[in-house]
């Protein structure tokens, strides 16, 4: 059976009495702890300051009077000033550091009814964060009548236990993951389990996130709700202050971020803030950071770590605290490789990197999608348009399949309801809409062709690029294509072999694509990062 160790203070007050008879017909916390006849304590570790040592060896006197099983052992600790929070936690931390837990052996209860308001709180949040693997421990005096041994209560901090507080939990959790998806109930486990992570992340820190992803992917309207959701829990109190990078062009761009002086440069006629300033006790979301130079980048940084910057034309440094939100559409690893982007503030960012996957890596989303997009149109334009059943199945029909390339993402989607709903007769969206919108969409992918990225970017290197023919380079950029767009490895079979299947000469879709690929070392898996 384990053994019941409690680590507690003295209570220089409380455990305080006349040393005479009279003592025991008062309530002493310590004392009375060991007196509880359903609470065996084999061992108690005594906090005591230097002034009560005394009264600490006349308690141990009496604990053995009641409890001889009762190990005491006395740690004296020192404290200037036991009402200072830092120094109080800060002994308390090297206490809990040096002590030799071991909880397969014994389990511990920590004593928070006695010493200062200062030091209670301390033992809690030792004990919360796990640094004093035990459970809390109150005792109090009993109503109506004196009673030296009093009641006593453990308080378990592992929240999981508790189910009415656990399923608080999990449903404050799924309304802010549901807050960060607008509320669109999508069904791409990658993209939940990605916006989960977000949740968790926006919830305990502050650190800088990378949202990496294609143009229109949504990266904007994202990190706009990071800060709502920051916002809500009291995370931060500033502004949400964005900026799209690529607007930023030569010396405007240092104007533009970290403010000026008047008469900084020509035209300077009057003191700018700049954005990092307006951003202070909120939050900075530097969308396409890639297409900043490097001197930008290196004021940044210093401003992301420090929380200082130099305005333009000024001799004295201003500060501001901002948490930082960075997205791109660039392969910003290989933009390091590059020299295009600095190391030292790519490795600031990755903390917490997120790739947001395109409209048509989540094609089982695209229809909340489109209920999402109806809606706004509602919203906005105060007509509420809907489909027919024939044109919804239509436009669903080619939206999730191959052929729909969505190059522009959400923008794309958003663009095409806009365009039905405007169109649709008598609010009435048809299978006449229908189709003049899917001829549209042919075309305006098909002009867009040649302006696509390489598929083939940050998987493969130049030494290997040169060792594989034009032949096979374009073959495999294909099939890395309908890879990304595919929710598995069997579908993606399916649609580069569906000519053998329908000539029933291919028995394994699955296994043949994952042998393609594994001549270029590569996996489905990699290809969905």
């Amino acid at each position: 059976m384990s053994c019941t160790t409690v680590i507690g203070f003295l209570g220089s007050t409380l455990d305080g009495s006349k040393r005479d008879a009279s003592r025991w017909h008062k309530w002493r916390p310590t004392v009375g702890l060991c007196m509880q006849p359903n609470l065996r304590v084999d061992r108690l570790v005594l906090l005591h300051g230097e002034r009560h040592a005394d009264l600490a060896r006349f308690v141990i006197s009496d604990i053995a009077s009641v409890s001889p099983e009762t190990r005491v052992e006395l740690h004296q600790v020192h404290f200037d000033d036991a009402w200072d929070f830092e120094e109080v936690y800060t002994g308390l931390l090297d206490f809990a550091q040096g002590f030799d837990f071991d909880p397969e052996v014994e389990d511990y209860l920590v004593h928070i009814t006695t010493g200062t308001h200062v030091a209670q709180i301390c033992l809690f949040l030792l004990a919360e964060a796990r640094f004093i693997p035990g459970k809390l421990l109150q005792t109090q005096p009993s109503r109506g009548k004196p009673d030296p041994t009093g009641t006593w209560n453990a308080i378990d901090l592992n929240l999981s236990r508790y189910d009415s507080i656990a399923r608080r939990f999990a449903e404050t959790h799924e309304d802010s993951a549901s807050f960060l998806k607008g509320g669109i109930a999508t069904c791409n486990a990658a993209f939940n389990r990605m916006i989960a992570e977000i949740e968790h992340v926006a919830s305990r820190s502050s650190a800088p996130v990378l949202l990496m992803g294609p143009t229109g992917a949504g990266k904007s309207q994202l990190a706009r709700r990071i800060h709502e959701l920051k916002a809500n829990r009291h995370r931060l109190s500033g502004l949400f202050v964005e900026v799209n990078c690529a607007t930023l062009k030569g010396d405007s761009a240092m104007s533009a971020l970290f403010g000026h002086r008047k008469g900084a440069f020509t035209g300077a006629v009057a003191e700018r803030a700049g954005l990092l300033r307006s951003a202070d006790g909120g939050m900075l979301f530097l969308d396409e950071i890639g297409e900043l130079g490097l001197d930008e980048q290196a004021m940044i940084l210093r401003a992301v770590e420090d929380g200082r910057f130099l305005p333009v034309g000024a001799d004295k440094e201003v500060t501001s605290r901002f948490q930082l939100i960075a997205g791109t559409n660039r392969d910003l690893l290989a933009e390091v490789a590059a020299g295009r982007f600095r190391e030292d503030l790519f490795a600031r960012l990755n903390l917490w990197t997120f790739r947001l996957p395109g409209l048509a890596e989540r094609r089982e989303d695209i229809e909340p999608n489109l209920d999402y997009e109806l809606e706004a149109f509602a919203v906005t334009q105060g007509m509420r348009v809907t489909f027919n059943k024939e044109a919804r199945e239509a436009y669903l029909a080619f939206a999730t399949s191959v052929a729909a390339l969505w190059r522009g993402n959400f923008r794309d989607l958003s663009a095409s309801v806009t365009r039905m709903a405007t169109l649709a007769p008598a609010g009435r969206i048809d299978r006449g809409t229908v189709d003049h919108e899917i001829e549209r969409l042919r075309l305006l992918w098909s002009a867009e062709a040649g302006k696509q990225p390489d598929p083939l970017s940050g998987l493969l290197t130049a030494e290997q690029r040169n060792e594989i023919d034009s032949f096979d380079l374009a073959q495999l950029a294909e099939v890395v294509r309908v890879c990304r767009q595919s929710a598995s490895l069997s579908e993606a079979g399916r649609t580069l072999f569906a000519a053998s299947r329908k000539r029933r000469n291919s028995t394994n879709d699955a296994d043949r694509l994952r042998k393609f690929l594994a001549r270029f070392d590569l996996s489905f898996d990699r290809l969905q990062v």
